[in-house]
C-alpha cells in the first residue's frame, strides 16, 4: 500500500474500528481524524483521539513503514514534537519524541478491497479512470463536485491575474489587456500574444487611438511578422509607422519564430488574430471598466464585436489573399473571451473589492455562456454528463485537467464515492 492511500484511509475513516489498539495493546478510538496538511509537517493537524483512557489532541503522522520516522528524520524534528499517534501499514521500530519519549503507533487495518479497488482505478486506460462508474455516482453529488471545481478553477485564475497586477503596479486595465491578448491566441499562440501585449503597454496605444495604421504598426512591428513580410503598400507603410514609434518608445519586439502556423484556419492566423486585436484596441477605451459595468451579457459580448481594417478583410497573412471577406471576431472567439478574461476578472475583482454582488456576477455570467465544444466537454458526454452552460464545461475541464489526467482519484469526490461504494 502506497502512503498517500494510507493517509486517505485514514482522513475518511476507511478501516475497520472496532477493537483498534496500539501496538503496545492500549485500546484507540478514533474522535477525529484531524485535519489532512498539504505542506510540511505532520500529516494532519488537530486530531482527537482517545488512547487507552486518555483523549489526546493533536497531530497525527502517517507512514507505511515505523522505521520511516526515523528515515525522515523526525525524531530531532520540534515540527513533530506533538505527535499523539503514529499510524502505519507496518511495524518495524519503536520511535520516540526529542525528550525521549516513545510515541504510541497504530496498525491501520484497512477495509480488505481498499487497496484493489485504488489499484483497479489506477490502472484504468479510459477516459477517465472512474468511467465505468459513473453512471452509479449520484446526480447531487456530481452538481456539488462540479460548484466547488468551477470556483477552484477560478481561483488559479484568480492567482495569475494577482501575479499580473503586481507586475504591473495594481493596474488592472494593464493586466485585463494582457490577459485579453493571451485569450486571443485561442490556446496556440496564447504564449506570443501574451508576450506581444507585454512588451507594447497599452498606454503606448492609447497615444494613437485616432490611429487604427500606427495601432497595427506596433503591434505587427512587435509580434516580429512586419519584418518577415514581403513588400507592398500597405507593409511598407506600417513598417515606416512602426520604424518612427519603435524608436520614439524604444520598443523590443518578441521572436517572430513563437508564433504557430501549421494547421490553422485562415480565420485563426496570428497575423487575423493580431489585426482583430488591433481593431478593438481601437475602439475601446478602459475596456475592463466598461466589463464591470456592463448590465448583460449581451452589453457584454457587443464590447468584444469588431472586425479588421480593409486590408485583412480580403488577407490571411502579408500578401497572402483569403476566400472570406469576413474577418469579424467569431461568437465563439467572443465566447471564449468572456469565458477566460471577462469572468476571471470579475471574479477576481470582487474579491480585491470585497463585493459579492460582483463575483456573482461573474458566476451569473458563466451560466449564462453556452459551453465549449472541445473534445474533453463531448467525451463526458458520454458518459451522460453533459455541460449546459460555461459553468459546467469550464468545471468539467478542470475535473478533466487537474484530477483524472494526474489520476488524482484520492482528491476527487467521485474517487471518493467508488472507493467507499461498491462496484
Amino acid at each position: 500500500m502506497k502512503e498517500a492511500l494510507l493517509q486517505y484511509a485514514w482522513q475518511h475513516k476507511l478501516f475497520y474500528a472496532g477493537n483498534l489498539a496500539t501496538i503496545k495493546g492500549k485500546r484507540v478510538e478514533v474522535i477525529d481524524p484531524g485535519q489532512i496538511n498539504r505542506d510540511a509537517g505532520p500529516d494532519f493537524f488537530n486530531a482527537k483521539i482517545k488512547i487507552g483512557e486518555t483523549v489526546w489532541a493533536g497531530n497525527v503522522e502517517v507512514h507505511i513503514n515505523s522505521s520511516d520516522w526515523k528515515d525522515h528524520h523526525h525524531t530531532n524534528d520540534s515540527a513533530y514534537n506533538n505527535i499523539i499517534l503514529h499510524v502505519i501499514a507496518k511495524h518495524d521500530a519503536d520511535i520516540f519524541r526529542i525528550s525521549g519519549e516513545e510515541i504510541e503507533q497504530l496498525l491501520l487495518p484497512c477495509y480488505e478491497d481498499l487497496e484493489s479497488r485504488h489499484e483497479a482505478l489506477m490502472g484504468q486506460k479510459s477516459f477517465v479512470s472512474c468511467a465505468e462508474h459513473l453512471d452509479k455516482v449520484p446526480r447531487i453529488l456530481l452538481s456539488d463536485w462540479k460548484n466547488a471545481l468551477l470556483t477552484e478553477r477560478l481561483e488559479l485564475k484568480v492567482n495569475d491575474i494577482e501575479t499580473l497586477l503586481q507586475n504591473t503596479q495594481n493596474n488592472w486595465e494593464e493586466a485585463f489587456y494582457i490577459t485579453l491578448a493571451r485569450n486571443f491566441g485561442t490556446g496556440i499562440n496564447s504564449i506570443p500574444f501574451e508576450l506581444l501585449a507585454k512588451s507594447l503597454p497599452q498606454i503606448y496605444l492609447a497615444k494613437h487611438k485616432d490611429n487604427l495604421t500606427q495601432i497595427e504598426a506596433m503591434l505587427f512591428g512587435q509580434s516580429g511578422l512586419l519584418n518577415q513580410s514581403p513588400a507592398s503598400d500597405y507593409t511598407d507603410k506600417l513598417k515606416q509607422e512602426y520604424s518612427f514609434l519603435k524608436a520614439k518608445y524604444q520598443l523590443q519586439p518578441i521572436d517572430a519564430h513563437l508564433w504557430k502556423l501549421l494547421r490553422l484556419r485562415p480565420q485563426n492566423f496570428p497575423h487575423v488574430r493580431i489585426a482583430q486585436f488591433a481593431t478593438l484596441t481601437n475602439k475601446s477605451s478602459k475596456l475592463f471598466s466598461k466589463v464591470v459595468n456592463a448590465k448583460s451579457i449581451e452589453e457584454m459580448e457587443s464590447l468584444f464585436e469588431c472586425s479588421t481594417s480593409e486590408y485583412w478583410q480580403s488577407h490571411y497573412t502579408f500578401n497572402k489573399a483569403a476566400d472570406s471577406k469576413n474577418k469579424a471576431i467569431g461568437k465563439s472567439t467572443i465566447k471564449i473571451l468572456l469565458i477566460n478574461t471577462a469572468a476571471p476578472f470579475l471574479f477576481a475583482y470582487g474579491r480585491y473589492k470585497n463585493d459579492e454582488r460582483m463575483q456573482e456576477k461573474a458566476l451569473t455570467l458563466l451560466e449564462q455562456v453556452t459551453p465549449e465544444q472541445n473534445s474533453i466537454i463531448k467525451n463526458w458526454k458520454q458518459y451522460n454528463i453533459a455541460a449546459t452552460s460555461a459553468f459546467d464545461s469550464q468545471a468539467l475541464i478542470h475535473l478533466k485537467k487537474h484530477y483524472c489526467d494526474c489520476k488524482k482519484c484520492l482528491q476527487c469526490r467521485i474517487g471518493h464515492y467508488v472507493l467507499k461504494h461498491d462496484s
